[in-house]
């Protein structure tokens, strides 16, 4: 006979239960995404010990009677004056306990706790074809973005583009927190970001300034993760930036962060000189890395367009869910 599931929601991780949340997160990514690797159990102490730049996160265990945790969930709130409305859930249940009623707990608990902080949208993320997706797409989820999950073997990247000249710019790059000088140009920078293609998500709007941008390299640095930044300069203004992070205790692969070109100066094909620069960086200073992850909104068809030049392969499709909350 299967042990009842009980729902805790958990103030502080002990050690052991950080372990038994790896070990759920694992299992349910060697099931659901074969080939894709599990993140190391220092990369989860670092999710779960170091919330995100303005937000904090709630946390909930799915236990059997005995003691064994079977699944968990983690609602990120977002704080900012544009995303006050947001929260974003991260939802595993094991394989072997699936179809027992944990993630209906669990999705139940996450959204009531989300409606009392008067939150109106709540988000997730869900590979194409997966449990995951068929959880979201039964439970009132829409989906409302769709992003093409790539890869780029560095070995195999076309990083020709690095070689073109772009009079009037220079190419400058730093490790962790943006230097002083540059803080206020790469904040409006940032800003460019705003632009991005969201689909049908009730994203709202973030807005960058020198503090923030220093919070979030600080974020990164508390995970111990390196964060490595090049950016287009013209004068004293920065046409665009394109930004990877190595995670703590990673050896192979870096995940691409925002890239972003300022209105002002596209059409010059800086996202790809940059892109290709950051590449050829990787290859010289970090042979160890030998891949780099990005993900791309399907109608953001001109970066697309620049990934699969630099040799990006597709590797999967996932979805954004939302799931629209009514007032508590």
């Amino acid at each position: 006979m299967s042990q009842q599931i009980h729902i805790a929601p958990v103030a502080w991780l002990s050690a052991e239960q950080t372990a038994a949340w790896h070990a759920v997160v694992s299992a349910a990514v060697e099931r659901d995404l074969p080939g894709r690797p599990s993140p190391s159990p220092e990369q989860v102490h670092a999710q779960l010990t170091t919330a995100g730049l303005d937000s904090r996160r709630l946390f909930w265990l799915a236990a059997e009677t005995d003691g064994s945790i079977v699944g968990v969930a983690a609602l990120r709130l977002f704080d900012s004056a544009g995303q006050g409305h947001l929260a974003e859930l991260e939802l595993h249940v094991h394989p072997d306990a699936r179809r027992r009623g944990a993630g209906t707990q669990l999705l139940s608990a996450a959204a009531f706790a989300a409606r009392v902080e008067q939150r109106r949208s709540l988000l997730t993320l869900a590979t194409d074809g997966t449990a995951g997706d068929a959880f979201c797409t039964s439970r009132a989820f829409r989906r409302v973005l769709t992003l093409h999950q790539l890869l780029l073997p560095v070995a195999e990247a076309d990083d020709s583009a690095a070689d073109t000249e772009h009079p009037g710019y220079e190419l400058v790059g730093w490790t962790g927190p943006v230097p002083d000088h540059l803080a206020a140009p790469f904040a409006e920078a940032k800003n460019a970001m705003n632009d991005m293609p969201t689909g049908e998500m009730d994203y709202g709007h973030v807005s960058w300034d020198a503090d923030r941008v220093r919070k979030m390299a600080q974020v990164l640095a508390d995970r111990g993760d390196t964060l490595l930044t090049l950016a287009a300069l013209k004068g004293d203004t920065m046409g665009g930036f394109t930004e990877v992070v190595i995670r703590a205790g990673e050896t192979r692969r870096a995940l691409q962060y925002d890239t972003a070109v300022v209105p002002a100066h596209r059409g010059h094909g800086l996202g790809l000189w940059l892109k290709a620069s950051m590449t050829r960086t990787l290859k010289d200073t970090r042979p160890g890395i030998v891949e780099i992850e990005t993900d791309n909104a399907d109608d953001n068809t001109h970066m697309l367009a620049v990934n699969r030049r630099l040799g990006f392969r597709p590797q999967q499709i996932v979805h954004e869910y939302q799931l629209d909350l009514p007032d508590a």
